[in-house]
């Protein structure tokens, strides 16, 4: 077997074709930073584009996810209450759009139903010509498994978005169902009622441009829909990739695939590949304190979010890396990674390899933060309590008994964060373990038993009794 560590720049250039990219540039062209006055030094017209061999799109290779638009309370409109803040995204966009993103992903389903609105509004004030729209059908409540239903979903998408066709549409979450119940599912919400086949003609009317699906989990459907690739043609497929994900998928959640196995099956087939979490859901923006000083060492300069955006843009076939980006920020710090992409040496390759295999010897939840277990009945918040024990863990501030040197910090550590993360009513003692989040989770993490076993080892320290 391959050592995983020690893959040679040559093979990886072989493999990834990054060897073609770096000739060609990608239409990447040179000018003047016109947004000098604000101090950021993000130069316009030099984005990395890829184009689709489908239609000839030139895609940017960074894509706008409007999973996580800004409310007006700052934080993302997928937490809480909150109304979207138009304005932000209204700004966000302009700028994205400004500095070459023309890609942006929505649903039906993002940011409370109401992210396709917020889409429309912003993108709407720009000619149809500078972006490409991606949507999705969202049908994941039995309620919406009739053609009826569906249809009526796809028609609502045009509408909110302000559009009169949909530059690349997706099944959404092939694959997401409970273990066992993919295929199944799969069948109900497209096939049985005959939704495909709609979408199909839709494609032929010229209402559809690109035609493809977004994967999470049940590897059957995967292959099951790729093997029908000669009859549906699909146009792309979005798939969950990043250097941990390379290689370690299926070790971080059995339910789960390695990226390298699905990418190469697109590959082969010459599908472009859209790229979600190439973050995972943040944990690859907020890595262990040694790890950083890795990537620091490495390139002081460089965000730590940034080498996971190059190593997702550095495979060949890649269409767009979508980002869902909050604040104006991370927009920029996106842009910069791709005006334009610096591709992964071979080096640097084996050098993101090394630090997967480093953070897998931290037993970090697989919490993508994708709120799919949200709304908890009981007031739960699910992800920020998942997401404050890693950081914990990540950062060396969990003890595992009270003899630890590190003990009185971690202990101090945790409980304050903990109270200031999640509010004291949404905290893990809440859980009754009724279930209702576990169907839900594409990571397959038993939330119920993570959330006792949090709320234990929170016991424990405000008792000092660990």
């Amino acid at each position: 077997m391959e050592d995983k560590n020690n893959i040679s720049r040559r093979e990886f250039l072989k493999r990834a074709g990054v060897a073609g990219i770096a000739a060609t540039g990608l239409a990447a062209c040179k000018g003047k930073d016109k947004q000098a006055s604000t101090g950021v030094g993000i130069p316009e017209g030099q984005m990395t584009f890829r184009t689709n061999p489908s239609t000839g799109d030139k895609v940017s290779l960074l894509g706008f996810g409007m999973m996580r638009l800004p409310s007006v309370g700052g934080r993302s409109a997928r937490e809480g209450n909150e109304e979207i803040d138009q304005q932000m995204v209204n700004d966000m966009v302009d700028y994205a759009i400004a500095h070459g993103v023309n890609y942006f992903d929505t649903s039906p389903a993002y940011c409370r139903g109401k992210s396709e609105h917020a889409t429309g509004i912003a993108l709407s004030r720009h000619p149809r010509e500078k972006y490409f729209i991606a949507t999705k059908i969202s049908n994941f409540a039995p309620s919406t498994w009739t053609r009826e239903a569906s249809i009526a979903m796809y028609h609502n998408s045009m509408k909110e978005l302000q559009v009169d066709y949909i530059d690349y549409l997706l099944l959404h979450g092939i694959g997401m169902a409970a273990p066992g119940k993919g295929m199944e599912e799969y069948e109900k919400r497209y096939l049985d009622n005959g939704m495909l086949d709609f979408l199909l003609e839709e494609r032929k009317a010229g209402r559809i441009r690109n035609l493809g699906f977004s994967y999470h989990g049940d590897i059957e459907v995967f292959d099951r829909l790729l093997a029908e690739h000669d009859h549906y043609k699909w146009d792309f497929v979005q798939i969950q990739l990043n250097y941990l994900d390379w290689k370690y998928a299926k070790q971080i959640n059995p339910r789960n695939t390695d990226a390298e196995y699905l990418y190469n099956e697109l590959a082969k087939r010459n599908i472009p590949a859209v790229i979600m979490e190439p973050l995972l859901g943040g944990r690859l923006s907020n890595v262990p304190n040694n790890v950083v000083a890795e990537f620091k060492k490495r390139s002081p300069e460089s965000s730590v979010a940034s080498w996971a955006f190059r190593f997702a843009g550095s495979f060949p076939d890649v269409l767009t890396v979508l980002s869902g980006m909050t604040r104006m920020e991370h927009l920029q710090d996106n842009l910069r990674t791709y005006s334009p992409l610096q591709p992964l040496s071979g080096d640097d390759f084996a050098f993101l390899q090394r630090t997967a295999t480093m953070m897998m010897q931290f037993d970090t939840i697989p919490c993508n933060d994708c709120k799919y277990c949200m709304p908890c009945p009981y007031g739960l918040d699910i992800p920020a309590i998942l997401l404050h024990y890693n950081k914990c863990l990540n950062e060396g501030n969990i003890a595992i008994d009270a003899q630890d040197e590190n003990y009185r910090k971690a202990r101090r550590v945790f409980l304050i964060g903990y109270d200031r993360s999640v509010p004291k009513l949404r905290q893990a003692n809440h859980c009754i373990a009724c279930g209702q989040c576990n169907p839900h989770c594409p990571q397959g993490i038993d939330i119920p038993k993570e959330m006792q076993r949090i709320d234990h080892y929170v016991e424990q320290l405000k008792q000092n009794t660990l």
